[in-house]
């Protein structure tokens, strides 16, 4: 049996990625490596984990392409749904984030919005479908 386990983002600060993800979205932090180089939150049914862009540098010996705010963003999200978008954009700019689109209400009915979290990764933040 296969099941999704984890998403790992490769940031510059695990611990201040970690607070900002607490801070923004209220979740639960399970641990952080003494060395603060890895580092996992609570988010549900898979967990959300954070590693230094130099632990991740030694695991991928050609590299891989930083995320950053000053660059666009990689054709990837991250999402989570909430009853309140509107209130979730605004705990998430308070903890840091820059917003991308602002809450929009899409033909089908679902609210979306997007902002770019500490290292520029993309977060949606959306009601549920149907």
């Amino acid at each position: 049996m296969i099941k999704f386990a984890y998403t790992i983002l490769y940031v510059e600060d695990v611990e201040k990625a970690i607070k900002f993800y607490e801070n923004g979205l209220g979740f639960t932090r399970k641990f952080v490596t003494p060395e603060n180089d890895y580092g996992e939150l609570l988010v549900g049914e898979t967990t959300l984990s954070f590693a230094s862009k130099s632990l991740a540098n030694s695991n991928l010996e050609e590299g891989f392409i930083e995320s950053s705010l000053n660059s666009k963003p990689f054709g990837i999200e991250i999402g989570f749904t909430t009853d309140n978008v509107e209130e979730t954009v605004k705990s998430l700019v308070d903890a840091g984030a820059v917003i991308v689109e602002n809450p929009k209400t899409k033909p089908w009915g679902q609210v979306v919005s997007y902002v770019r979290d500490l290292d520029g990764f993309l977060i949606e933040i959306c009601t549920e479908m149907g």
